[in-house]
């Protein structure tokens, strides 16, 4: 079993008080069933977490929008799960969606599982959306170092040559500095002339 999918289970199993309605939708394998709680009126939370998450990790896309949902909701357990599914969903707006909840600095306090998904899509959104992100991140007393953080690995991860400006930017920040250094040593030098 996948590791998220059991933390998802354990989790929810707890949070349904293990009824009859969690264990069914738990041992589901009609993806028309798991559909039907994310439009049913009166749904606990937990149980369209649940139909979601199955969803994305099935490729079917009618889970997208709930996944986005949970992927900006102030639980980071939710947030973390959302992310999961989305990233084996497959669907082409993930990354657009990604980066536009990373982005916005009305909910930069729930930023940090859509930059840790926008560097695992590799997606041409994520750098841009990375950039903007660490660029607000670096303003004095912020208090989002996480967000920042999260920022400047995942551009090292993608390697782009385009973050190397910002995470230069961020060696001055000592509770960056060493992630921007490890990050700058993945991104290839610049080619010089003849």
């Amino acid at each position: 079993m996948d590791e998220e999918l059991r933390s998802l289970t354990e989790r929810l199993r707890r949070e349904s008080g293990a009824s009859a309605a969690y264990e069914r939708l738990v041992e589901a394998e009609d993806l028309d069933e798991l559909a039907a709680v994310l439009t049913e009126p009166g749904q606990p939370l937990w149980a369209r977490e649940l139909a979601a998450f199955r969803l994305g990790l099935a490729g079917d896309s009618r889970a997208f929008e709930s996944l986005v949902l949970l992927l900006n909701h102030r639980d980071p357990q939710r947030c973390a799960s959302a992310a999961h599914a989305l990233a084996r969903l497959g669907d082409p707006r993930t990354a657009r969606a990604a980066a536009a909840l990373a982005t916005n600095e009305l909910r930069v306090a729930y930023a940090l599982h859509p930059v840790r998904l926008l560097a695992e899509l590799r997606a041409p959104e994520s750098v841009p959306a990375l950039i903007t992100t660490l660029e607000r991140r670096l303003r004095p007393h912020d208090p989002y170092r996480r967000v920042a953080l999260a920022c400047v690995e995942g551009l090292g991860t993608l390697g782009d040559t385009r973050a190397r400006p910002v995470l230069n930017q961020a060696l001055a920040h000592p509770s960056l500095a060493e992630a921007a250094v490890h990050a700058l040593a993945r991104i290839p030098s610049p080619r010089r002339g003849p």
